[in-house]
């Protein structure tokens, strides 16, 4: 008789794709509050980083336990997880670095040339088949990337690597999740994410303390006292950590990876509208094309090729 862990769950698509949206536009809008968060010499990446965390890491550890069991969130390998969210962290510095640079929109479309260097990174380091498909997906992304960039012209910015930067971490990031921490629950890898965040912003707040650095802009190593506008803005992005820990799980176990990634684009959507309301941005005709190649660019690169016998 076989075990009731082992029967799969059948699809339900439309709560992926509902779950994915959902997600996408929480984490867009918090991306956007980052962005004001760190323009004018406000809060910093390090204070931001170990605040947030300290909030989110007891209510996620406590609610993993209570759902979970301790025994199942029991880590396989520590090292590894410290590889990973290592990268991710950089990944977010990166980031978030970008986003009082730059007009969220191309910030965004920058960063979601990510599954373009997963298929890459796939076919590299994790022998896994890539077809016709994903490769076009990779030169259009390329086109892409070259229409908003657009090197060499009064309008690059060196600031856009940045996004494209944290693409290929996390790109790295997710192969060594399939390939190292495979096995790891979830939960123990949000658990690892969160301390490591805790880490490295308490290692930059430490450091600049000790060393009397005072680096201006979202790099400020110097604490900033916070108003009680700013804890509540900082514990709307620790419960967006909490939505986009538990949002992407139920959507990708919910429905095909092809299908939840497809709508997970959404995001440079919403960018987009965020970008407009909030901060009057609107990328020109040349940068909105570039977006748009980049999205379908990744539409491409999710799907899977069909396997023939």
């Amino acid at each position: 008789m076989a075990n009731s862990s082992d029967i799969k769950t059948p699809d339900n698509v439309r709560l992926g794709v509902a779950t994915i949206v959902g997600t996408v536009l929480a984490l867009s809008l918090g991306d956007a509050l980052i962005k004001a968060l760190g323009g004018g010499g406000g809060i910093g990446v390090w204070q931001l980083f170990a605040v947030r965390s300290l909030l989110a890491f007891p209510v996620l550890l406590v609610g993993a336990l209570l759902i979970f069991g301790s025994h199942r969130l029991a880590p396989r390998s520590i090292p590894w997880i410290a590889v990973r969210s290592s990268m991710l962290a950089l990944m977010w510095i990166a980031y978030y670095l970008s986003l009082p640079l730059l007009p969220l929109a191309v910030a965004a479309a920058a960063y979601y040339t990510l599954p373009l260097f997963i298929v890459a990174f796939a076919a590299i380091f994790g022998d896994e088949a890539v077809g016709r498909t994903q490769w076009a997906g990779v030169f259009l992304g390329f086109l892409g990337i070259i229409l908003v960039l657009r090197p060499g012209g009064e309008a690059f910015q060196w600031a856009a690597l940045l996004p494209i930067f944290s693409a290929i971490l996390y790109a790295a990031a997710m192969i060594l999740t399939r390939t190292k921490c495979l096995n790891e629950h979830p939960a123990t890898l949000a658990l690892g994410l969160n301390a490591t965040f805790i880490l490295f912003g308490s290692a930059g707040l430490a450091l600049g303390a000790l060393l009397g650095l005072d680096t201006a802009g979202f790099l400020t190593t110097s604490w900033v006292a916070m108003s009680p506008e700013e804890w509540r803005n900082i514990a709307i992005l620790a419960a967006l950590i909490l939505v986009a820990s538990v949002g992407t799980a139920v959507a990708y176990q919910s429905a095909p990876a092809s299908t939840v990634g497809t709508f997970d684009f959404a995001y440079v959507g919403f960018a987009l509208i965020w970008g407009a309301v909030f901060f009057d941005e609107r990328p020109d005709a040349v940068a909105v094309t570039g977006i748009a190649l980049i999205v379908v660019a990744g539409m491409l690169a999710v799907r899977r090729p069909k396997i023939t016998s």
